[in-house]
């Protein structure tokens, strides 16, 4: 009786350890959050290391929005080898993601355009890197962190020049103009903070963003663009440290002796 108690006992032992297996792996999988006052999607991916549009696309979102004690479902990582395109994808933000460039994976998946859609399956090399704000990535030839050290003016001066700028623009291009203003700021020739080179007037009264003449930076920033802003000040950069951009179609002396760094959505960015 003895003998077969043990062997009872030690069958209970094992199940109860791949319970514990189990729902351990559960838990590295998936998880479920509790959406805090003042958290947005882009914010909840970093944390998690999932991107924003799967999260969107895991819980049937039809926007961006959601509202503090809101349970959201995060769906499992992206493990490499293959990645499924998710709506609002782009070639950009895929290799941001996995640490490599569009014209890498264009190059491995035989594309002869950038041109994606939803549900396509790309191949990609490695795991995904959770770009949270404070992992220093280093993107796009740019290596900059400017988490904790941007006031909410600023960020909020950063935000609403891209919505002014690009708001019907792709979300890359909308990280592009960011991106741009950024390296104004380190460029040493312009200067040195967010809101002054936004607002910048050169020595000819010459305003270095037109939004800012017409009032347009005064409207409120888009959600796009406030997670936009975010990506750039971590390190996002998909004009490999450009200076200027403007929409293609203008002709311009000056803009266009400039060397081109590529054309993004409208826009042509150049140093």
């Amino acid at each position: 009786m003895k003998k077969v108690s043990l062997r009872v006992t030690g069958m209970l032992v094992t199940v109860l350890l791949l319970v514990v297996l189990l729902f351990s792996l559960g838990q590295a999988l998936a998880a479920t959050h509790t959406v805090s006052p003042g958290e947005s999607l882009w914010e909840i991916g970093q944390w998690y290391g999932v991107d924003a549009g799967a999260i969107k696309s895991a819980n049937n979102l039809s926007s961006n929005s959601i509202y503090s004690g809101q349970k959201i479902y995060i769906p499992e990582k992206s493990s490499g080898g293959s990645y499924t395109v998710l709506p609002g994808d782009s070639l950009y933000t895929i290799a941001s993601r996995y640490g490599t460039s569009v014209k890498q994976l264009m190059a491995d998946n035989g594309l002869k355009s950038t041109v994606i859609y939803p549900g396509q399956t790309i191949r990609v090399a490695g795991a995904p890197a959770a770009n949270s704000a404070g992992s220093g990535v280093s993107r796009g030839g740019v290596n900059r962190n400017y988490s904790g050290n941007v006031s909410s003016s600023e960020f909020d001066t950063l935000a609403r020049i891209i919505t002014a700028e690009a708001d019907n623009q792709s979300y890359e291009t909308k990280v592009a103009v960011g991106a741009v203003v950024l390296n104004r700021v380190e460029s040493g020739i312009f200067p040195g903070s967010i809101n002054g080179v936004v607002y910048q007037v050169d020595e000819g009264g010459r305003y270095q963003f037109e939004p800012v003449l017409n009032g347009w930076i005064n409207r409120p920033p888009s959600q796009s663009a406030i997670n936009a802003a975010r990506e750039a000040l971590s390190g996002a950069d998909p004009t490999n440290g450009a200076l200027f951009f403007w929409e293609s179609w203008v002709k311009s002396g000056y803009l266009n002796s400039r060397p081109v760094a590529g054309t993004i959505g409208a826009f042509t960015f150049t140093y």
